[in-house]
C-alpha cells in the first residue's frame, strides 16, 4: 500500500517495441502504425485507474490512523455485501456497497437512467425456478 494520490502513468509496452533508434515508428520494416499500437497517453491511464488509486489512498491512510484492523473489516464489509443475492427481474442496486464505498452522495448516470420503466409482466416464480435449477 502506498500513499499515491494521482495513478502512475506507466508507458504501453506493447506500443514501443517496434521503435528505431529516434523512439520513432519504423514503417520500412514493421508496416503502417496503427492506432491500437499507439501509446494511449498518460491521462487515459490515470483515468482508468484513478477509483482504485483513490481507494487503495483512502485504505493508507485508514490503517495508518486506526490500525491494521479498520481497513480489513472494511474490505470484509465490502466483500459481504457485494455477494448479496438478488431476485433476478428485480432491477438490481447496491446501496449497501454504494455506502461503504463513499458513492452514496454522487449522481450518476446509471442512478438517474436506470432502465425500463414498463417492460413485459414479471413472472418472478418461474425465474427464481430457474435461477435455482428447479
Amino acid at each position: 500500500m502506498s500513499l499515491t494520490i494521482v495513478p502512475p502513468t506507466q508507458p504501453n509496452a506493447a506500443a514501443l517495441k517496434h521503435t528505431n533508434s529516434l523512439g520513432l515508428h519504423d514503417t520500412l520494416e514493421h508496416g503502417p502504425s496503427t492506432i491500437a499500437s499507439q501509446p494511449s497517453g498518460a491521462l487515459r491511464n490515470r483515468v482508468e485507474n484513478w477509483e482504485e488509486t483513490q481507494d487503495n489512498l483512502k485504505l493508507t491512510m485508514m490503517r495508518n490512523v486506526h490500525g491494521l484492523h479498520a481497513p480489513m473489516r472494511l474490505l470484509m464489509e465490502r466483500k459481504m455485501v457485494s455477494a448479496s443475492p438478488h431476485m433476478p427481474v428485480l432491477p438490481q442496486s447496491n446501496i449497501h456497497l454504494d455506502i461503504l464505498m463513499g458513492r452514496d452522495e454522487t449522481v450518476e448516470a446509471a442512478d438517474v437512467f436506470a432502465g425500463p420503466i414498463s417492460g413485459p409482466p414479471l413472472d418472478i416464480h418461474k425465474d427464481m425456478e430457474r435461477k435455482l435449477r428447479m
